[in-house]
């Protein structure tokens, strides 16, 4: 999910509305026909820039290049957001290129340069896959543990990412 201190009111809210989902999926008769889980899931936040009231933490990091391309041909399908709005407001919109294919082109361009790696990623990247391993990573995403929710243990998390090697004690908070 969102962290609740993002910039945009629906991501916030987004982020709002989950983090008391959290809670509220184990409270009986909160709706009528739905049972309360047995047991709480585990809740992650996406990575973000924010740095306040805390910088993001990446609790896991995962190599995403194999993909890439198709994540540029999902957020292309947001024509508002990538080419409208965002660019408007970053104080870029005269970057944008007329015509389909040159701002799919684009795109592309604009995401392989923010790749969203940074100190933190890296740090993951290494415990999870290994120094030499990490290095050669282009495009990774990574996720924070949220508090809120079942905590899951080095084991957990590598259940719920399967893809992500197992290398050396990797450790999580």
């Amino acid at each position: 999910g969102l962290r609740p201190n993002d910039y945009h009111p629906d991501h916030r809210n987004a982020g709002l509305v989950v983090r008391d989902a959290a809670y509220m999926v184990q409270v009986p008769n909160v709706l009528a026909r739905v049972e309360p889980t047995e047991t709480n899931p585990v809740f992650l936040y996406l990575q973000d820039g924010f740095e306040t009231p805390y910088p993001f933490q990446a609790d896991i990091a995962v190599d995403v290049g194999a993909v890439f391309e198709t994540k540029v041909d999902a957020l292309d399908a947001h024509e508002s957001q990538m080419y409208e709005w965002l660019p408007w407001i970053g104080g870029y919109a005269e970057e944008v290129p007329d015509g389909a294919d040159a701002r799919r082109a684009w795109l592309g361009e604009r995401m392989r340069q923010r790749s969203g790696m940074n100190d933190r990623v890296r740090e993951a990247l290494i415990e999870q896959y290994g120094t030499e391993r990490a290095e050669q990573v282009e495009h990774a995403e990574a996720f924070e543990v949220t508090e809120y929710g079942h905590q899951p243990s080095p084991e957990d998390l590598r259940r719920i990412f399967p893809m992500v090697p197992e290398v050396g004690q990797a450790t999580y908070r």
